[in-house]
């Protein structure tokens, strides 16, 4: 006896760049391996492009299923895919595409950590699920596993490499000494950084996806415009060559976690350079590779890592958010919607608590490392370690006919407040040339 047959789940793609086009080889190459997950066959019913016309024979589907009217195309899908990034037209769509119905799956890390609580209001409103693995660390399973996963336990900090096109370029001032120019254009031309690198060097990317991290993990509504961002063009060969000097590597990192601020507890959301010792597993991150370092009370230590970026490394987290949501319209029921219960204050940067590597242009007299030592002490910063470095040959040995040293200071955890006033009262010492770098230094 024939079974009956199968309703497909009709699946709508807008955007076919990289990561896109990956979606729908997959969606075609394994589509009975979909079809026997999910208990339903997947069919692609449109992929939205900017223009028809251009050779696309690296997509194996029906040209006839590009289309440039998205706008209709969403209205009848049962899943739609967003993979075209950006604020607008993005919204818009998903929207669309809720109010008829369809749930939804996107990559778009700032569009959700600009929107998200509005677009999670939509999709409970229209009854659909909103799926995002893909928005952070590419292939790295990290969202299910602190929204599902690690739902019984508490999160107290994650702290990621979360962007590897600045682990690449940092990762390779390490290994070869060369400068921040350098290394930006070996990863413009391996096709890791854009022309204009701007959202990954200055920290726009990792921030919107801390941003993403914190509100899964905190249970609380965090956005760009709460996560404090310091990009890493300001990192130096003399940074790099320091961290060395201490057993380090630098590292452009995503740091969420919990603190209190007197008796009222709250969350940090961070985006900066700093130093983390070897010893630390993220200092093992090499090349463009991604890796999430997650603390919770029960669980201890948990470190996820992978491929963060290219097209079948993010596709596969994109279609493991499809299968979810395709099991669901087989079978019935919902995924996990918006947790923020928990509505934590978002406190500022000042109210993290920190380490810092503080280089010293100072004069080589008498005294010296007495004031500041004092700078430290009166603004409730303790120092750890002090050491004093020569003027190289090709530097003046002298500033205004006095000789000059270099003192390297690191500190012991303090607020961030601190350790800036602290740097602040050095730089008004008449024995302090200048104050020639500040890294902050985790994972200790």
């Amino acid at each position: 006896m024939s079974q009956p047959a199968v309703t497909p789940i009709r699946v709508a793609l807008l955007g076919a760049g990289v990561v896109g086009s990956s979606v729908a080889r997959l969606l075609t190459e394994q589509a009975d391996h979909f079809a026997a997950r999910v208990g339903a066959p997947l069919e692609i019913v449109g992929i939205a492009v900017r223009r028809t016309g251009v050779d696309r024979s690296d997509v194996p589907v029906d040209p006839a299923l590009f289309t440039t009217d998205a706008e209709e195309l969403v209205t009848r899908a049962d899943i739609v895919i967003e993979v075209i990034g950006g604020i607008d037209p993005a919204r818009r769509l998903i929207l669309r595409a809720m109010e008829h119905g369809a749930s939804v799956v996107s990559a778009n890390k700032a569009l959700l950590a600009e929107d998200g609580p509005a677009l999670y209001e939509a999709a409970d409103a229209n009854g659909v699920d909103l799926y995002y693995e893909a928005a952070v660390a590419g292939a790295i399973p990290i969202l299910r596993p602190i929204r599902e996963s690690l739902a019984g336990d508490e999160i107290t900090k994650v702290l990621g490499i979360v962007n590897g096109t600045t682990n690449f370029i940092l990762d390779k001032m390490d290994t070869t000494g060369a400068g921040m120019n350098e290394t930006v254009a070996e990863a413009q031309a391996l096709g890791y950084a854009e022309a204009d690198p701007t959202a990954d060097v200055e920290g726009f990317d990792a921030a919107a996806k801390a941003a993403l991290l914190a509100s899964l993990a905190f249970h609380t509504r965090v956005s760009s415009a709460d996560v404090f961002r310091e990009g890493i063009s300001e990192v130096s060969s003399a940074d790099v060559l320091s961290a060395k000097e201490m057993d380090c590597v630098v590292k452009l990192l995503a740091i969420c976690e919990r603190t209190t601020d007197g008796d009222t507890e709250g969350v940090t959301v961070r985006v900066h350079p700093a130093m983390v010792p070897r010893s630390h597993p993220l200092a093992s991150v090499r090349e463009a590779y991604n890796a999430v370092f997650v603390e919770a009370t029960s669980a201890g230590e948990l470190m996820f890592y992978g491929k963060g970026a290219g097209g079948d490394p993010t596709a596969s987290a994109v279609l493991g958010d499809v299968i979810a949501a395709a099991r669901h319209r087989v079978a019935g029921g919902r995924g996990p919607g918006e947790s923020a219960y928990a509505a934590l204050p978002v406190f500022d940067m000042g109210k993290a608590q920190t380490r810092y590597h503080i280089r010293l242009d100072v004069a080589d007299r008498p005294g010296v490392l007495a004031q500041v030592a004092a700078a430290f002490a009166d603004n409730g910063v303790s120092i750890e370690t002090v050491r004093q470095q020569v003027v190289p040959d090709d530097e003046d040995a002298t500033a205004n006919g006095v000789a000059r040293a270099y003192l390297v200071v690191v500190t012991h955890t303090a607020t961030d407040a601190a350790l800036s006033a602290t740097v602040d009262a050095l730089t008004d010492l008449d024995t302090v040339n200048e104050v020639t770098s500040v890294m902050r230094v985790e994972g200790v």
